[in-house]
């Protein structure tokens, strides 16, 4: 009679957990670079030293192993975001530059050629939500009836097309950039 062993199931078990990880770090960083549309099981498999049938086994098929690699990538993206705290405008621009530095030519890319139509409408959602957090102060100083008109405003000069604007198109350097932004944003919140 075969008797299983405790010890080899939690190292089984521990493996398998560990290559669920490594496959996932590695469409995490694919989508770092690529749309979901762009991104092949023989490349997660590659990247992560596995079989495809190994990513289908732990996944059940590509869209789910998608799904929460995208998953695993919002809640990195959202802690960077997250990064300076409210009321701090000038870590708030500084945060922001670090995430379009990395993120901005691939979203200026799906905003281009509508890719991923999903993560845009959840990318704009999440900017304007991270404006309102971010420069909350501001818009509770503003008359209800114009903060909406703030807001809007804020979330304007914070976009991903003004650092396109003033960084890929007008050639200025990531900290010029973050300096106008940062005077547009103390401009239009009332700072100083």
């Amino acid at each position: 009679m075969k008797v299983n062993r405790p010890y080899r199931m939690k190292a089984r078990a521990a493996t398998a957990e560990a290559t669920h990880r490594r496959v996932l770090n590695v469409v995490s960083a694919l989508l770092k670079k690529h749309f979901r549309s762009e991104i092949r099981l023989e490349d997660v498999a590659a990247g992560a030293e596995v079989t495809v049938q190994t990513v289908l086994n732990l996944f059940g098929n590509r869209a789910t192993l998608l799904k929460e690699g995208l998953d695993d990538l919002l809640r990195e993206l959202r802690a960077q975001r997250l990064g300076a705290n409210p009321g701090d405008v000038r870590g708030a621009i500084s945060v922001l530059m670090d995430h379009y530095e990395q993120f901005g030519d691939l979203v200026i890319r799906n905003l281009a050629e509508g890719a991923d139509p999903e993560l845009i409408k959840l990318g704009r959602l999440g900017h304007r939500r991270w404006v309102q957090k971010q420069f909350a102060r501001a818009l509770e100083r503003a008359e209800t009836a114009s903060r909406r008109s703030l807001t809007d405003a804020l979330v304007s000069a914070c976009d991903v097309y003004t650092w396109k604007l003033l960084r890929r198109d007008m050639a200025r350097s990531r900290l010029e950039v973050e300096a106008t932004i940062l005077k547009m944003v103390k401009s239009i919140a009332g700072e100083t």
